[in-house]
């Protein structure tokens, strides 16, 4: 845990499952929920003590990112081995429902401002699905946009999200109203892999990769205003040696991906190392 007053960690870690990836807080900050990639859970901590509650939250294979939806009730998980989100509900912390089917390799998820839309990008689909959260279903046809998306976030307004398009290097814009993509894709740093928008949604910050930078869109011209707060080359080198994304080099069927993932894909444990 990070103290924001003086940016210092405090306390000791808090122990949760294998290999955790994605995390998200409730609005209320009570709570964070933890997707485990190598456990397949989800861990609950309860911040006030930073302890784990609970049991851990059995979800699909590899659990990437997870995103709550604004009121706190529900949690979306992108599973990527099974091509699912799995939905938990806050208050039982249990799986609720089917898990949603969506494209392969999901990875990233965002909810918009109101609640009603998730928005999932799907790595090896390059595309985006969207979901309906009133139905938990999959809305409309899934939303091209570049080669092998990742990260998506959707402004405050909700009326545009923005997709970081890992091997196209690039971000895709995509109008929530009618959910197409809008202009051309903004070219960025290497690898594109995090987007944030800013809490007056005047800019997107991109964090690249093997870039080792971060580029900022501003996003009332969708153009990059700057890149900068780079890592020393020797860093760079490392990063993407354990770059989680590139770990297949082409497709796989859905049927193969999950063993061919577990083949090729490069060791979470790993990536500690230089």
């Amino acid at each position: 845990m990070i103290d924001t007053a003086t940016n210092t960690v405090v306390g000791t870690p808090v122990p949760v499952g294998t290999n955790p990836f994605g995390v998200a807080v409730t609005p209320d900050g009570k709570h964070a929920y933890v997707a485990n990639d190598g456990s397949n859970n989800i861990s609950v901590i309860d911040t006030a003590t930073n302890t784990v509650m609970g049991s851990p939250i059995t979800v699909g294979s590899q659990p990437f990112f997870v995103a709550l939806t604004p009121d706190g009730k529900q949690v979306y998980v992108a599973n990527r081995d099974s091509n699912t989100v799995s939905v938990i509900d806050t208050a039982s912390n249990m799986v609720v429902g089917s898990p949603i089917t969506v494209g392969t390799a999901p990875y990233g998820v965002a909810v918009t401002p109101d609640g009603k839309r998730v928005y999932v990008t799907n790595y090896f689909s390059n595309n985006v699905s969207v979901i309906d959260t009133t139905t938990n279903t999959v809305v409309g046809s899934p939303i091209t946009v570049g080669a092998n998306p990742i990260g998506v976030a959707v402004t405050p307004d909700g009326k545009r999200a923005y997709v970081a398009n890992d091997s196209s290097n690039n971000v895709s814009v995509i109008d929530t109203t009618t959910n197409t993509v809008v202009g051309s894709s903004i070219t960025v740093g290497t690898n594109p892999f995090g987007v944030a928008v800013t809490p007056d949604g005047r800019h997107a910050y991109v964090a690249n990769q093997s870039s080792n930078n971060v580029s900022v869109i501003d996003t009332a011209t969708n153009t990059v205003v700057a890149s900068q707060w780079g890592l020393p080359p020797s860093a760079g080198a490392s990063c993407r040696r354990r770059r989680p994304c590139r770990f297949l080099p082409s497709a796989p069927s859905s049927s193969s991906l999950s063993t061919r993932t577990k083949q090729k894909m490069p060791s979470h444990s790993s990536r500690a190392s230089p």
